[in-house]
């Protein structure tokens, strides 16, 4: 099943972009940063001792953030539950013996601290590589812990890199991913939001809630900052410089909103010293640098992408002095699996639009570092790398400063941002995190904000947004009510603004749509599309999303060439208002592509699929979710190709993405596991189809109704497994559930019954059964002739199926003329080398040898080996049987 489908939200429907993502922890973003970690303190402390307020205290001069333990299985268990993160461990002498042997192979901590009380056996400890430091007094260890942060720091600014192609002209050169953009809005979201006194208190108490700094220095903030003294804070030693940067890092975005105004005045304290110091200047280039630390892993990308772009997506720290920023590289260089890199910047602020400045004057440090700053999201141009002085570990990289002025990026981010226009900017702020993948953030978000307004308008738009965030979520009730609620506020108010209510109608078809409650979501869909075609001129791209969803129902009930109509309406119109790239043209290249997979015509719908393929890869993430879509959609046309290794592939490259996504029981990994499981039942693998399909079917009897046509499909599958393995009793029960199901949900001629009645017929064949089979047989027959073309594929199995029957009731002639109707279809539309054919051949030929014509019995048998070999691995058993069949047949003649 083709699983993509787009709803839309708040004022403007393309606004949101729902395609079925799920919870659990969200591993992507839209900004491919490179893989820095994240440092955490831990504390394992004697429980007993009276000392340890007190180290807690002077700690939180230091470092933002810690935890202490006094259990020690506490302590690993956390320490463990960590990926991607860099552990420092203090540890206290009096339980250091006992916890040093049973750490000292996790790979997540960096480095341990031992406090003592008194002056210690240093070789005692020395033993383990990964202890840095022996201390008795807390000032200096914390002088110690101060300058790791600070390196730590230093070390893991969030940049974001894409490779430049040589194949592309100079203007494509300058096209920046869309990562970049989303990065941009961001920050221009914030930026343009109005804060007041009230956010400073705010921020305060969040601070003192989640202990992010010492008390001393919170107050002092509360009571000394003004919007003046931003660039002096952020130099200071306190928890602001780092507090913000590992919020811009790992895209924390309550401790960002919460730091909204900072940044806010961080940038406009930059921005205008910018300005005086640019003005009366000779405007000539000059040099900055900043030295750091990169991974192995990242600076071998960054090789790569000589002549690419990268963007630094926080502040960024420079310095005039070489000499100081060469000492921050040539440290870094000596640290374990880290490579030194001094970046070279060349700066001409007469072609630059980034704002920066010399803040010396403003600075904490007055003086010690000429440092120069960067407001958040620079983008340089990467040039030549070299080695320092023969140093492998010590690398300059040079940088030119740039501007995001590509027109591409330019058409695409005006398009996006025009869709804002009219939202309150903590709705866009809302809207951006949903764009970024970060569902469960502006779930937060946006009920706060329903909570805290009494606007009629703004609660409509806040209702819409927390449905469609639930049907991302997969809580389709919990959608509804959110959808309905947004619908009741609209009746209070007077305003005439259609596109709420236009919204609402829209999603509340997709949810039942995705509840497969086709009637329903038909119902709304037309509701929202007679409104919106009086409202929107002809080429609107909201129509388009209308035509596209209420073609995706049509599609869902088996209207093939009505679907197309409306899935072609939604392109055309996609084709004339929207940029090449943008990610809506890719939703209308997968769905037509589903239609002509329906339709066999296999090459067509991969040709749409490629293009969708393409289409993502220039807008999104490798480990976005949109991408499993594509995949699984990719998978099974080549299911139907016959190249079931292949389908497999693309399943499992789909599969893969959604269970770091989305929670266990998510629908979208229930359609990856069926299409795995039918995958492996077609190449003959039984044992781990069965798998497959349990996992799915445990998933849907957890989320689904006991009558949702989706669990009569999984019941369905599991039914034929059980024929192939000869568990004819396990089988006509699964069976029986499945039809008890469609009869409920389905008029009497839907194409799934020629499914059931199709498998229920295998069932009697096998057992010997051949009239209850053939009846069955032409019951489906009758089925798919009503609902497809009389070349349909489908049409060809049920020519194949009735002509075994009547095969194995010595009935040759009959079951000759069906097998040749089959063949006809198949050649008609298959590539020659399809197993389908194979199956025709194989069929006429057994028929032929019933008949003793073995001539043309040995020519079917040997074509349809053919095609086999070409299309199956060796071990299959099709290979096997039609190779048997060949050395009977020459015994007989």
């Amino acid at each position: 099943m083709f699983a993509i489908r787009a709803y839309h939200s708040i004022y403007d429907l393309s606004l949101f972009d729902i395609n079925k993502v799920g919870k659990k922890k969200l591993k992507y973003n839209h900004i491919k940063t490179f893989s820095h970690y994240t440092m955490v303190l831990v504390i394992a402390l004697d429980q007993s001792d009276k000392d340890d307020e007190n180290i807690s205290l002077q700690l939180q001069n230091v470092v933002n953030e810690f935890n202490i333990f006094a259990d020690i299985d506490e302590c690993i268990d956390y320490i463990t539950d960590f990926d991607d993160t860099k552990i420092i461990l203090i540890i206290k002498e009096t339980i250091g013996h006992e916890i040093l042997s049973l750490i000292h192979n996790i790979s997540q901590i960096d480095s341990i601290y031992i406090f003592c009380n008194k002056k210690s056996n240093e070789n005692q400890w020395t033993k383990s590589e990964k202890v840095k430091g022996i201390y008795i007094e807390m000032t200096s260890m914390c002088e110690s812990l101060q300058q790791i942060m600070k390196r730590f720091d230093q070390d893991s600014i969030p940049m974001s890199i894409i490779a430049a192609d040589q194949e592309y002209s100079l203007q494509n050169l300058n096209e920046l991913e869309p990562s970049f953009m989303y990065t941009q809005l961001f920050k221009e979201t914030l930026l343009e939001m109005k804060y007041s006194e009230q956010s400073i208190k705010n921020f305060t108490v969040y601070c003192r809630n989640g202990n992010r700094g010492s008390s001393t220095n919170i107050t002092r903030f509360e009571n000394e900052y003004n919007p003046q003294s931003a660039i002096w804070w952020y130099t200071f030693p306190s928890f602001i410089y780092s507090l913000l940067n590992t919020a811009l890092r790992l895209l924390q975005t309550d401790t960002i909103i919460e730091m909204g105004f900072f940044m806010h005045d961080l940038h406009q304290q930059i921005t205008q010293l910018h300005q005086k110091q640019i003005i009366g200047s000779e405007k000539k280039i000059f040099d900055v640098f900043r030295g750091q630390g990169f991974s192995k892993s990242d600076f071998e990308k960054l090789q790569k992408t000589k002549g690419g772009l990268i963007s630094f997506n926080n502040f960024l720290s420079t310095s005039r002095a070489r000499d100081v920023s060469l000492e921050y590289a040539y440290c870094a260089s000596t640290q374990d699996n880290m490579i030194g890199v001094l970046l070279h910047m060349f700066i001409d602020p007469s072609i630059s639009r980034a704002p920066f400045a010399d803040i010396q004057d403003v600075s904490y440090f007055h003086n010690e570092e000429e440092e120069v700053l960067f407001s958040m999201h620079t983008i340089f141009r990467i040039g030549e790398i070299e080695q320092v002085n023969g140093n492998d570990s010590l690398y300059e990289v040079n940088l030119q400063l740039t501007s995001d002025d590509d027109q591409q990026l330019r058409t695409l981010t005006e398009y996006l941002r025009k869709e804002m226009i009219g939202c309150e900017k903590w709705t866009q702020l809302g809207a951006l995190l949903y764009k970024t993948g970060h569902f469960d953030k502006a779930e937060r978000l946006f009920n706060t904000l329903l909570e805290q307004t009494s606007d009629e308008t703004e609660r409509i738009a806040h209702c819409n947004a927390l449905g469609c965030l639930k049907v991302e979520l997969g809580n389709y009730e919990q959608a509804i009510c959110y959808f309905e609620k947004g619908l009741q506020f609209v009746e209070k108010t007077s305003s005439s603004d259609k596109l709420p209510v236009i919204s609402l109608y829209n999603n509340l078809g997709g949810v039942y749509t995705s509840m497969k409650q086709s009637s329903k979501a038909l119902s709304f869909y037309e509701k929202g599309l007679t409104i919106a075609e009086k409202f929107f001129h002809s080429n609107h791209p909201n129509l388009a999303f209308f035509y596209n969803n209420i073609g995706e129902v049509y599609t869902n009930i088996g209207e093939y060439s009505k679907a197309f109509s409306y899935y072609k309406k939604s392109l055309e119109i996609r084709e004339k208002c929207l940029p090449s790239n943008h990610p809506d043209l890719t939703v209308s290249y997968n769905n037509i592509a589903m239609i002509y997979q329906k339709m066999a015509e296999y090459p067509k719908a991969l040709f749409y699929l490629k293009k969708s393929l393409e289409n993502k890869r220039r807008t999104l993430p490798e480990d976005h979710p949109d991408f499993a879509n594509v995949y699984r959609n990719i998978g099974i046309v080549y299911n139907h190709m016959g190249e079931f290794n292949k389908a497999i592939s693309f399943y499992k490259q789909a599969m893969e993405i959604e269970e770091k996504l989305f929670d266990s029981n998510h629908p979208n990994l229930v359609l990856s596991y069926n299409n795995i499981g039918e995958a492996y039942q077609n190449n003959g693998d039984f044992t781990q189809a069965l798998s497959f399909y349990r996992k799915s079917l445990e998933i849907k009897e957890k989320i689904l109704s006991p009558i949702d046509s989706d669990l009569a499909t999984t019941y369905n599958n599991i039914s034929t497994l059980y024929s192939d393995l000869g568990q004819y009793s396990e089988a006509i029960l699964y069976f029986t559930k499945a039809i008890d199901i469609r009869e409920k949900i389905l008029s009497p001629n839907h194409l799934d019954f020629g499914q059931s009645y199709n498998n229920i017929a295998a069932v009697f064949y096998k057992m010997g059964e051949y009239q209850n089979a053939l009846s069955f047989y032409e019951k489906a027959l009758q089925i798919v002739k009503i609902n497809l073309s009389p070349y349909h594929p489908l049409c060809a199995t049920c020519y194949d199926n009735i002509g075994s029957v009547y095969n194995s009731m010595m009935e040759y002639t009959k079951a000759l003329s069906f097998y040749k109707q089959a063949l006809t279809i198949r050649q008609n539309i298959l590539s020659p080398y399809h197993p389908d054919l194979a199956q025709c051949f194989n069929n006429m030929a057994t028929v032929y040898a019933e008949m003793n014509d073995y001539s043309n019995a040995m020519m079917f048998y040997e074509r349809a080996l053919h095609i086999l070999q070409r299309s199956l691995p060796a071990g299959h058993p099709n290979i096997f049987i039609t190779q048997e069949n060949i050395k009977t047949l020459k015994k007989r003649m």
